[in-house]
């Protein structure tokens, strides 16, 4: 357990940041976090005291999110992009110390919970400003563009993003030996309906209310970097604006938090792009098919006994409502 390796944490915190001593006088894990565990970590340096955040590996994971020294990897060259991430500061990729993977990044103040943002006017006072924040945050991330040497994990898809994605779901769900009619109509419809191949660049594959900080109605920090890819920038304004991650506030289809057109407006303020607005239903009914595969997959790291979890079993249970949605999304004439 992390908290019996304080005194290790302790020294190796000391030795990569060039100190001679440093006291961990405060350890707890963070809530939230399915596919990783965020650990709060209050250390005490000669000159003052100091805040971070720990992430590591979770007792199970899911094939597609990246390893720690990958993700690291990842908030390194979104930070140097100009993205408003916490700095990641140190990368212990061995597991000498604590017995896994992890790195340390600043922490970083303000409120993630999605059920929360999307509701409390107090929390966000001016949505259409927040809105706009966002999409320019993304803008920012789809500057970074392959080939990177940095990046160089990241694999190409394998032609146009939106068949590749069709491709990857419908192999995964072959593999299940569970019939998904609903999801594989789905399917059908995102290979008939799939726009022509633009340009390729960094997706956050999870940007998305919930995964980014916000303190006094700004936003203070992009989370959560595990999913990203090389990809179509539209399936990131697809995932934020999908219904499902609105947190029940579905008529403000930026994520919950308020409307698409200052999303837009702030991604083409950033990126001096125009967005084709007409692809946009497009990518949010692969975003929400996206969501449906993860859920699948998340129960079945529980059923599986990759990692007994209470959260992991009742993953499964949102499908049926992102059926519903696929089905009124993908419905014909």
């Amino acid at each position: 357990m992390i908290e019996e390796k304080r005194e290790e944490l302790a020294a190796w915190i000391a030795a990569q940041a060039g100190v001679p001593q440093v006291g961990i006088t405060g350890l707890s894990k963070l809530s939230g976090g399915a596919i990783q565990e965020n650990w709060a970590v209050d250390a005490a340096f000669p000159d003052g005291a100091q805040r971070f955040v720990l992430r590591t590996d979770s007792p199970s994971g899911v094939a597609v999110s990246h390893g720690r020294a990958q993700e690291y990897a990842l908030f390194r060259a979104a930070f140097d992009a100009g993205v408003t991430v916490p700095e990641p500061l140190w990368l212990e990729p061995t597991g000498d110390v604590l017995g896994k993977p992890f790195f340390v990044m600043r922490r970083v103040n303000g409120v993630a919970a999605g059920h929360r943002l999307v509701k409390d006017d107090a929390l966000v006072p001016d949505r259409a400003a927040l809105a706009r924040r966002v999409g320019r945050e993304m803008a920012r991330i789809h500057t970074v563009r392959p080939p990177r040497p940095d990046l160089d994990f990241l694999p190409l898809p394998d032609g146009p993003p939106a068949l590749a994605a069709v491709r990857a779901f419908r192999a995964w769900l072959d593999g299940q030996g569970t019939p998904q009619p609903v999801l594989e109509w789905g399917l059908r419809w995102l290979e008939r309906n799939a726009p022509p191949a633009g340009p390729l660049t960094l997706c956050h594959n999870d940007f998305r209310t919930g995964n980014y900080m916000v303190a006094d109605g700004a936003l203070t920090g992009v989370l959560d970097w595990e999913f990203a890819g090389w990809g179509d920038p539209l399936a990131d304004i697809g995932w934020f604006c999908a219904p499902c991650w609105r947190f029940g506030a579905r008529k403000r289809e930026a994520g919950g938090v308020g409307a698409l057109e200052d999303l837009l407006a702030g991604y083409e303020a950033e990126g001096g792009t125009a967005v084709d607005r007409s692809l946009i239903p497009y990518w949010i009914a692969m975003a929400t098919m996206r969501w449906a595969i993860i859920a699948l997959q998340q129960a079945a790291r529980h059923v599986r006994g990759g990692e007994t979890s209470l959260e992991l079993a009742l993953t499964a249970h949102v499908v049926p409502e992102l059926e519903l949605d696929i089905l009124a999304m993908t419905k014909e004439g």
